[in-house]
């Protein structure tokens, strides 16, 4: 075994041609082409440095070998082939030094110990494995077709079920669990309570109701003023459930401006909407961006997310929804995430349903132009529509979305 020799960047070309006709390679096959070469024959070649350590390709003829190559010579009698089967099969990067920059040195290598088996039976292993390899990648195809189809079908019935959940056809109806007029009459009450307060602005109360007439058409009040917005409402609901716009039952605000200067490695987590997306997913991130205490201090006065709110990320993949389950402070970036507050306590896990169901996707993509997605932002979001069940019948949604997941993931 012996490991190539350095050449300049400036001495290999990416196209092979009359001046630059041998190929020049690396620790992980073909880098370009050179002009001189520095072996011929039949190789084994295996990748001795960073990343690609401890890789097997195959080379022919005459090439040149740069120093993260180690060139394997069976001296005629050894088949290269048999040698890169072996290797590969051996894992060389076990044998790699544990540095920030793995390395895998020849006086390495050479110390390990094979069994040798004799050449006819050498040739045999080779022919075998030549035979097999094709039926290996046919299985390996159709097994990551399989596994796409099914992660395909698991994200549709996943849809579906969303759908059906948000439709009211996933659990049954319980007259005795109240209905969503009382819950939103309960919820006039307490911004009546909070505007006493000087916690909420009078507008507040200025909500749209929307109903349903006598001609199945469905109407919404402003004020004194109605009018039809039949076509806007995607699909029937049970009678003991409502439509409202998404600003007349929860709080979408956003954040204070935080830039850049004032981002820091430690302190108070700041999340963007990739930060979010995660949480979303994952319920958790790794984070590497904080802002000091006194600024989240100073922004707190301007409120801050409580427990039972959701972040949204409003840029990238839209609607990603994050519940809010700790007092564990942190802040957000203006216009990439909105914070949805939900001071009149619906379910918050229902919402995050609802929020990455398509009916609510749907809302904004009809605002995109066809070539870019429409940005969520607090003026969209509060007119957005949301189909909202009585309180109890909420929990039982998000209960039987835990049941059915729980049996899909097996």
């Amino acid at each position: 075994m012996q490991a190539g020799k350095n050449i300049s960047a400036s001495e290999i070309y990416d196209k092979k041609s009359v001046l630059h006709p041998y190929r020049c390679v690396g620790g992980n096959g073909l880098r370009g082409f050179t002009n001189t070469f520095n072996a011929e024959g039949h190789f084994a070649i295996i990748g001795r440095q960073g990343a690609l350590c401890g890789c097997l390709n195959i080379e022919s003829g005459k090439f040149y070998a740069t120093e993260h190559a180690v060139v394997v010579n069976g001296f005629g009698i050894i088949p290269s082939l048999f040698i890169y089967y072996f290797f590969t099969a051996l894992n060389l990067n076990q044998y790699a030094t544990a540095t920030a920059q793995p390395g895998l040195a020849v006086s390495n290598i050479v110390e390990v110990f094979i069994p040798l088996p004799p050449l006819p039976e050498q040739l045999r292993i080779v022919s075998k494995i030549e035979k097999l390899l094709p039926l290996v990648k046919t299985y390996e195809q159709a097994q990551n077709g399989l596994n796409e189809l099914n992660a395909s079908l698991n994200e549709q019935l996943r849809k579906s079920i969303l759908q059906e959940a948000i439709q009211g056809k996933l659990v049954p109806q319980c007259s005795d669990e109240g209905t969503a007029q009382e819950l939103l009459e309960q919820i006039k009450l307490e911004k009546q309570k909070l505007i006493k307060d000087g916690k909420l602005k009078k507008s507040a109360l200025t909500d749209s109701v929307i109903f349903k007439g006598d001609d199945n058409k469905y109407f919404e009040k402003v004020g004194k003023t109605e009018q039809d917005i039949t076509d806007e409402i995607p699909f029937e609901i049970p009678d003991d459930w409502k439509w409202c716009r998404i600003g007349s039952v929860l709080n979408i605000w956003s954040a204070r401006r935080v830039h850049e200067r004032d981002w820091r490695s430690s302190g108070i987590p700041f999340y963007r909407a990739r930060e979010i997306g995660k949480m979303a997913d994952w319920g958790h991130v790794d984070n590497d961006l904080f802002i000091e205490q006194s600024l989240y201090d100073e922004f707190s006065k301007s409120g801050v997310p409580q427990i039972g709110d959701l972040m949204m990320t409003a840029v990238g993949t839209l609607g990603k929804t994050y519940v809010v389950e700790t007092n564990n402070p942190f802040y957000y970036k203006d216009g990439s995430v909105l914070c949805i507050g939900n001071p009149f306590r619906l379910n918050p896990y229902y919402l995050k349903l609802f929020f990455e169901s398509s009916a609510f996707a749907n809302q904004y993509l009809s605002e995109s132009d066809g070539t870019t997605v429409a940005t969520l932002t607090m003026v969209r979001l509060n007119r957005y529509l949301i189909p909202v069940p009585p309180l109890k019948e909420q929990t039982r949604i998000v209960e039987k979305i835990k049941t059915v997941t729980s049996i899909m993931r097996g």
